[in-house]
């Protein structure tokens, strides 16, 4: 498991050096679809001789909320089976939170999809000691190892083996509208001043500052790991996770009294803490909200989803989190990292194929996640030759200047460790704990693991 996030100091790096060159030159959805069914069962040239096969596949990208994503991964299955007549792919679909929640569920009983999707580090830790998903380093072999950048793939390593394949590099900008801000007179924050005078501005003439759906729990997370970030620099909240420090650091507990502050400040939406992402988001499109701090997994929304108005998708831009006075963070200190990435079930009955398609998938991906959906690949891609929206710039020539790129710290965590810290998450935000028993459970879940 990745305790730590330097790793992904040498993503930045090499980041840069793709981005650099290219810009210098220039709620819930459930579903299952069978795609190209109609080459169940037939055979046809090299493919003549070999048993018709189907590969499950198990994904977290509905066509409502995730149109871009959605449409590349129908457009990467018909190339597939065109390629492979003998296999059809077939998906089962579901909003991020109920993919979580089923992923548990099948894995209990070995009755995993044959090809799937996980997060990295922590998260897949269980699941790698239980057996469950194969090594894919006979994947990487001749080559196409070589074509993720640098940082990606040792998120999903364990005892010297890769268990995943990266689809997505993220960092998470405060995401704003334009329009809302130009109405009331506000500039971008730099500062953390400036930042909850726009709270304080929005509140008083009655438009919520900022859309939050923290019923899901690792969205509120975002926002006590930055002022974690801020307040205590970008090792305070690494150190206190790989146990080289300590969650009773008063500068963590200082966060999580910030964290209080904005809350009574009513800065998040009504009824924050029972709402769902995919809800809050819903207030952050429909102009009810005027902010979103989200992954830059969000980008298609706001740039490419032609489900998405053009006006609202041209009214968006996005700000760092603000610097904090008296602080040890850095404002190019981002929260972040590698995405999710694609397995293959270890009981698989058709691990060969599906093999085969998780290869053929991420480099397809890699090819047209970029123009197709507005999504950073895991691997390296030339930009230079690609019109991209400005915005979707933007965040790359970030991601390519970031100081630091601290990973999720659910995903840093075991699973135990992070049930606790989202479980955590909700209360603080609820004004049920206090920050010294935030930080106190914290420090007895984590030492319980030395």
């Amino acid at each position: 498991m990745l305790k730590k996030a330097h790793s992904l100091l040498l993503l930045s790096v090499a980041l840069l050096l793709f981005v650099l060159s290219a810009c210098g030159d220039a709620d819930s959805d459930s579903n299952e679809d069978s795609n190209g069914g109609s080459n169940e069962g037939e055979t046809s040239g090299v493919d003549g001789d070999k048993e018709a096969v189907t590969i499950d596949f198990m994904h977290l990208w509905p066509a409502g909320v995730s149109a871009g994503q959605n449409k590349i991964v129908n457009e990467i299955i018909e190339q597939f089976e065109a390629e492979n007549p003998h296999v059809t792919v077939v998906q089962e679909v579901l909003e991020n939170e109920q993919y979580k929640t089923k992923l548990q569920v099948v894995s209990s009983s070995n009755q995993l999809p044959d090809v799937g999707m996980t997060w990295a580090a922590g998260f897949l830790e269980p699941y790698v000691k239980g057996n469950l998903f194969a090594p894919l380093d006979g994947l990487l072999e001749n080559g196409f190892g070589d074509t993720f950048v640098s940082g990606t793939l040792e998120a999903y390593a364990m005892d010297d083996q890769t268990y995943a394949l990266p689809l997505e590099l993220n960092i998470a900008p405060i995401y704003y509208n334009k329009a809302i801000f130009a109405d009331h007179g506000l500039d971008v924050p730099e500062t953390y001043d400036e930042f909850l005078n726009v709270v304080e501005t929005l509140v008083d003439n009655g438009v919520a500052p900022i859309a939050l759906g923290n019923r899901d729990r690792w969205t509120g997370s975002l926002w006590y790991m930055y002022l974690a970030d801020r307040i205590g620099g970008s090792e305070a909240l690494n150190t206190a996770i790989d146990r080289s420090g300590t969650f009773e650091n008063p500068k963590l507990i200082e966060a999580a009294s910030e964290t209080q502050n904005l809350v009574n400040m009513d800065a998040f939406v009504r009824g924050f803490n029972g709402l769902s992402n995919e809800e809050a988001k819903a207030e952050f499109l429909n102009g009810s909200a005027a902010m979103y701090l989200m992954g830059s997994w969000e980008l298609p929304n706001f740039t490419t989803n032609e489900e998405i108005p053009q006006e609202f998708r041209e009214n968006v831009g996005f700000f760092k989190f603000p610097t904090i006075e008296g602080g040890d963070g850095n404002i190019d200190s981002w929260v972040g990292g590698p995405g999710v990435g694609l397995f293959v079930a270890e009981n698989s009955d058709v691990k060969e194929e599906a093999m085969e398609f998780v290869k053929f998938f991420v480099e397809k991906w890699g090819e047209q996640s970029v123009t197709g959906a507005g999504v950073i690949p895991g691997t390296a891609v030339d930009t230079s030759t690609l019109d991209l929206p400005q915005l979707y710039i933007d965040v790359l020539n970030e991601l390519a200047n970031a100081s630091n790129i601290t990973l999720f710290a659910d995903v840093q965590m075991s699973a135990g460790v992070a049930e606790t810290h989202l479980n955590m998450i909700q209360s603080l935000f609820g004004n049920e704990v206090t920050p010294e028993e935030f930080a106190q459970t914290h420090e007895e879940a984590l030492s319980l693991e030395e």
